[in-house]
């Protein structure tokens, strides 16, 4: 069995979280929902570190982070499928 390098909480998520040291873009990621155990393969298309956030989809600027199944942010920034999402593209609407 392989090891999953991103974790998606909710199969309604459009990020999941890197869970492995120094992520290199164009690594094919083995990619597990936790809800229901479910996987998928993405390839990084950025260097994302571990605890990141990683595009599951195209992603706009305006654009609601979906994590958990909840609205965990706004894209200020966009990023492409397979790309790193953190604060040079995402807000918390919490601040």
């Amino acid at each position: 069995m392989s090891i999953p390098q991103l974790l998606v909480h909710n199969p309604e998520d459009n990020v999941g979280v890197v869970v492995v040291e120094d992520l290199k873009a164009g690594t094919d990621m083995l990619c597990v929902v936790t809800l229901d155990n479910s996987s998928f393969r993405l390839t990084a298309i950025d260097d994302v570190p571990i605890g990141h956030k990683v595009a599951l989809k195209d992603l706009s600027a305006g654009d609601t982070a979906i994590k958990y199944g909840e609205d965990i942010g706004k894209m200020i920034g966009p990023a492409k499928k397979g790309g790193h999402v953190h604060t040079q593209n995402l807000k918390t609407k919490r601040w």
